[in-house]
């Protein structure tokens, strides 16, 4: 079942790991950052991490070392852990995936990247998808799924087929990706699984959007995100192949 990606994710901006601004006090990912989205008018995107305890953990690290004054891998610690757990530059801590859904209240489009819990996107997953299928449950916002990694993908077909779902998807320069090996980073490259997890839209890396196979797939029909604009002439040049981008570090232009 390919679940379609609603309009609403190609009208608005999508705020990369929300609209964060160390500055201002709104570290990535915080619910700070979340709520300026709302107020801005913006798409969001997340990522999610898994707790110790099996809780979704809006958060995009692996370890907690650059994001707060914590060290160590994230998974070692329960949600209730994490959530006492101070971010850097303000902001509050670090919020579950369910804290996000209730502020968010599907009042702007929500993207949520599924973070590689495999260590190099092979088939070891589950657990955190499980727990977002979970807590997605009965949300009533414009909301979807994407990760690099396929197996999630297709796990999160298996587990919530109505939910709209894509790849998250690069040049895949194996100087930029160890420990995934470079067979893997060559396969995916090709983006391969596409029709396999039943995808209804790729986010593609910027840089990398001129890929034939980008192309191919918008004929086919896919909804074509990019990853990450950080000005407004990338934004122009990004949207002569992209329906919509995921941006950070400028105000993106909203719709009129």
């Amino acid at each position: 079942m390919r679940a379609p990606l609603p309009e609403a994710f190609l009208r608005r901006p999508i705020a990369h790991r929300a609209l964060h601004d160390p500055v201002a006090g709104r570290p990535e990912n915080s619910l700070e950052a979340v709520r300026a989205a709302i107020e801005a008018g913006y798409g969001i995107e997340i990522d999610l991490q898994l707790s110790a305890d099996g809780v979704p953990m809006v958060f995009h690290d692996e370890h907690l070392d650059r994001l707060t004054a914590e060290t160590g891998p994230l998974s070692a610690r329960t949600a209730a852990e994490l959530g006492r757990i101070p971010l850097r530059h303000g902001g509050g801590t670090i919020p579950t995936l369910t804290e996000v859904l209730g502020l968010v209240a599907g009042q702007v489009p929500l993207l949520i990247e599924i973070k590689d819990q495999d260590g190099a996107l092979g088939p070891a997953v589950g657990a955190l998808e499980a727990a977002t299928a979970a807590a997605l449950e009965g949300y009533a916002g414009p909301v979807a799924v994407m990760s690099f990694n396929p197996h999630s993908v297709a796990e999160m077909a298996r587990l919530a087929p109505a939910l709209p779902r894509g790849l998250v998807t690069s040049s895949y320069d194996p100087a930029d990706w160890a420990p995934v090996p470079p067979e893997t980073c060559a396969q995916l490259r090709a983006i391969p699984d596409y029709e396999r997890v039943e995808a209804s839209f790729i986010s593609h890396e910027a840089a990398d959007l001129a890929r034939p196979r980008v192309a191919e797939l918008k004929a086919e029909g896919a909804a074509i995100l990019c990853w990450t604009i950080r000005s407004p002439r990338a934004e122009a040049e990004a949207r002569r192949i992209a329906a919509n981008v995921t941006f950070e570090h400028y105000p993106a232009a909203l719709p009129a």
